[in-house]
């Protein structure tokens, strides 16, 4: 699967900022006939993707008490990355033994315990290859969401993957932040602001521009027939309308989504929602401080300042 020069696969690897519309764009995509796309798979967060996730599969197999807690405070510590890893690929549609036979494989492929950053994304790629074959689809698809930041890593790794970068106005994303996640979103504008300058600053600058595809959210929601054309002639994709339904498709993030914040919103058709949110939910002194630290980006981006009046879409 892996040649000398990476690996030989295609996938559609999408990223963006939390809260950005990266879970929405993913399950659209994976209405397409040709494509199953998955939400996050946090792969380089646990102690390693090999004995450790071998014993998380069977310890939430057997439900263990240390790992089925309803809140992350009440997760064994020492088990919640590897636990919340097999749970982000139960989203992906994959068993107990799924994971339980991908993991072994390419442990005896490596001879070791899936530690190295190119080991654990060969075992996502045997993940999306598998779950490409279970849905017969052309190509398989997987969130990288911040790591979109180490892009130019990736696309030498993936070098036939395309990349599609969603990115949303800084200030909206701040505001569902501080309004809507605020157990484990940021904290202050500042800290939102340049977290969302981080990650939408440098992808476009690292990508190969032939494989790499920028996407407001604003415009997904607002025109999704030619923002979803753009993406698909991007992927040298067919247009089908089935990705203008998404929510009449079944999904495994819907039947399976352990907590997922954004499962319920991605699941309802595509609408506008409070675009332009941060004017009710952001004092005018925290709008002037998100501007002030990433006002260079929103301008690129085309999002206006605050002192220009809001045109109806």
């Amino acid at each position: 699967m892996a040649a000398a020069d990476g690996f030989s696969t295609s996938p559609v690897l999408l990223g963006g900022e939390n809260r950005s519309g990266t879970t929405l764009l993913s399950v659209v995509l994976n209405s397409h006939a040709d494509l199953v796309v998955g939400p996050e798979i946090d792969f380089l967060e646990p102690l390693n993707l090999g004995s450790h996730i071998l014993e998380a599969t069977d310890l939430l197999d057997a439900n263990d008490p240390r790992l089925t807690g309803e809140t992350k405070s009440l997760i064994d510590p020492f088990w919640y990355d590897g636990a919340h890893f097999v749970v982000q690929c139960q989203r992906f549609g994959l068993s107990f033994d799924d994971v339980r036979k991908l993991v072994t494989k390419v442990m005896d492929e490596t001879a070791g315990d899936i530690v190295s950053f190119a080991d654990r994304c060969r075992l996502i790629n045997e993940i999306g290859e598998f779950r490409r074959g279970q849905a017969a689809a052309r190509r398989w698809g997987l969130k990288l969401q911040r790591k979109i930041t180490q892009i130019d890593v990736f696309a030498q790794l993936w070098p036939h993957a395309h990349f599609v970068h969603i990115v949303r106005d800084g200030r909206d994303l701040a505001a569902s932040h501080l309004k809507t996640v605020p157990d484990w979103g940021y904290q202050t504008v500042a800290d939102a602001a340049q977290g969302w300058l981080e990650v939408v600053s440098r992808p476009h600058l690292l990508a190969p521009p032939e494989r790499y595809l920028e996407v407001r959210y604003e415009d997904l929601v607002t025109h999704p027939r030619p923002s979803l054309k753009q993406i698909l002639d991007h992927l040298q994709l067919p247009w089908d309308e089935a990705v203008l339904r998404h929510a009449e498709h079944e999904h495994a993030l819907f039947e399976r989504p352990n907590g997922h914040p954004a499962a319920e919103s991605a699941s309802k058709p595509l609408h506008a929602g409070r675009l332009g949110r941060f004017r009710q939910d952001l004092t005018l002194t925290e709008v002037a401080e998100f501007e002030r630290i990433a006002g260079g980006e929103l301008a690129r981006l085309g999002y206006l300042s605050a002192s220009t009046p809001a045109i109806e879409a």
